[in-house]
């Protein structure tokens, strides 16, 4: 396990120095996740930060990483030590006024874990209730944040506002495509605080096998992947929307995943076990899924719903995807994306036919070139933080 927690200054844990200048204490960085889909992500940045001499890792897990069965939580704990755990969801409790109350008890855990850790750089991605609390934490608190993925467009339920937010509560940006930077620019942000480096989403993914035939196996040797989250609609609403899309892929196999725990979580699980022959999961660990995503990729499946992945990772694995609805309205589409707004059977089936039809090209995506994570590390463990007016943001324009 890598990252450890930092518990002060410890002299007898120090290196002993005859004559010679001590080296420079290590800048610790808090990195936050919580939940199955950042931390895919992530998990490349912590990795790249704890490799930096300069830097010292410490992990925060949160939200719905604690969830029961808090599988995601194993994932985490397996490759790193964590040193902060911040509940904020109840298990069982899933709602707009849920989250209100979830993001309320985050904003106060991570106040108290930032003033236990002393972190000199706080690091979320994306749009989630975590990453914003821990926003608000660090910014008020006065700790320096930095921000990975802002700049992009995707509705989902209040995601673009809550990353637009993240952005004006950033110290440092890390966008991961050239669109998502120009709008931090015409939102006010210093030029020289963004770096455009990519998505580490990318990075590592030629390295990943893909899917063995056993765990294939396991999974139905499906055809198709139904990764579909909840967009804020009532159970019932999402339910049928997600029950439309099931009855679109009739005739494939299907493996599929649980959703996220947004709003209207309950109505897609209800659609997702009502199908007697999906192969459904509650979560499968990142190499799994990267591997997965790699055998459809090969044997001409398709990724189906409205995950950020089919527009990031399937994008440069080749995958075939077919995109439904708003979630993901304005994110950046490659040429492995069919986009169709409704949740009709017949609209899902068209698709379907064309991704089939259309021939295989080769990925061409805007999201870098897999070297996201060491670029946010160097950046990390180089900026000069003494610079006069650093953590006292003012607007450009």
């Amino acid at each position: 396990m890598i990252g450890d927690g930092w518990n002060g200054d410890n002299a007898a844990m120090r290196p002993e120095h005859h004559g010679t200048p001590e080296a420079p204490t290590p800048r610790r960085v808090a990195v936050i996740t919580g939940s199955r889909a950042e931390f895919g992500l992530l998990a490349p940045v912590m990795l790249a930060i704890a490799a930096n001499p300069s830097l010292q890792l410490m992990v925060i897990a949160a939200g719905s990483h604690l969830v029961a069965p808090a599988e995601t939580f194993y994932d985490v704990k397996a490759l790193f030590n964590i040193a902060e755990v911040v509940p904020m969801q109840i298990c069982g409790r899933v709602g707009r006024a849920e989250d209100v109350e979830s993001l309320a008890r985050g904003v106060a855990r991570f106040g108290r874990s930032f003033e236990k850790l002393r972190p000199q750089w706080v690091v979320v991605l994306g749009d989630r209730i975590e990453a914003f609390a821990a926003g608000i934490a660090a910014n008020i608190g006065g700790y320096a944040l930095a921000h990975i993925h802002g700049g992009d467009r995707a509705e989902g339920i209040a995601d673009e506002s809550m990353r637009h937010a993240l952005t004006k509560l950033a110290h440092l940006h890390f966008p991961a495509t050239e669109l998502s930077a120009e709008r931090i620019i015409k939102m006010g942000e210093q030029p020289r605080r963004i770096l455009m480096v990519g998505s580490p989403a990318i990075d590592g993914l030629s390295g990943k096998p893909s899917l063995d035939d056993v765990t294939f196996e396991a999974l139905g040797r499906p055809t198709a992947l139904f990764l579909m989250h909840p967009v804020g609609r009532s159970n019932e609403m999402e339910e049928a929307g997600a029950a439309a899309v099931l009855e679109g892929l009739a005739g494939e196999r299907v493996a599929a995943l649980h959703p996220n725990f947004d709003p209207g979580r309950e109505g897609v699980l209800r659609a997702i076990v009502s199908v007697p022959t999906a192969c459904v999961r509650s979560h499968i660990p990142r190499d799994t899924f990267v591997g997965l995503l790699k055998r459809l990729a090969g044997t001409g499946g398709v990724l189906v719903g409205n995950s950020s992945a089919g527009l990031i990772e399937a994008a440069a694995i080749g995958l075939k995807v077919i995109d439904i609805g708003t979630r993901q309205q304005g994110r950046e589409r490659p040429g492995n994306v069919i986009h169709i707004e409704n949740e009709y059977a017949e609209t899902v089936g068209a698709a379907l036919r064309r991704a089939k039809a259309a021939p295989a090209s080769p990925p061409v995506h805007p999201y870098g070139e897999g070297r996201a994570s060491q670029q946010i590390a160097d950046a990390l463990a180089r900026v000069d933080m003494s610079e006069p007016g650093f953590q006292r943001k003012r607007i450009t324009y």
